[in-house]
């Protein structure tokens, strides 16, 4: 079992920043060899973001490249999500998940095998 936790500021004024994290903890560390953190908009459906692996290495969907970084600290345990610039199309329920995949970035849902609560980001306009 793996247990996730996101957390980070929910409402926001666009043009501002915020910084997610996900915090995740579990006997079996390939659990989370890869976390990422997907979003789900009011009526939408849930969408890839960006994925950080265990090396390091990490994944941003293109359409979000420049305005959104994912970090890794494998010591603390916890992913980071920073937003810049937000918009109001950025306003979403995110949600961070994990999954054993190593050999490629996983990017659709049913990669990861758990998932955090998620946590409501509204953007203000």
């Amino acid at each position: 079992q793996v247990q996730l936790v996101e957390s980070g500021v929910g409402l926001v004024q666009a043009g501002g920043s915020l910084r997610l994290s996900c915090t995740y903890s579990g006997r079996t560390s390939s659990s989370y060899n890869s976390v990422g953190w997907f979003r789900q908009a009011l009526g939408k459906e849930r969408e890839f973001v960006a994925t950080a692996r265990r090396d390091n290495t990490t994944f941003i969907i293109q359409t979000l490249k420049g305005r959104f970084t994912i970090t890794r600290d494998n010591a603390k345990n916890t992913v980071y999500l920073q937003i810049t610039d937000l918009k109001p199309e950025d306003t979403a329920v995110y949600y961070c998940a994990a999954s054993p995949r190593m050999s490629w970035y996983p990017t659709r849902a049913l990669d990861y095998d758990y998932w955090g609560r998620g946590t409501q980001v509204t953007v203000s306009s």
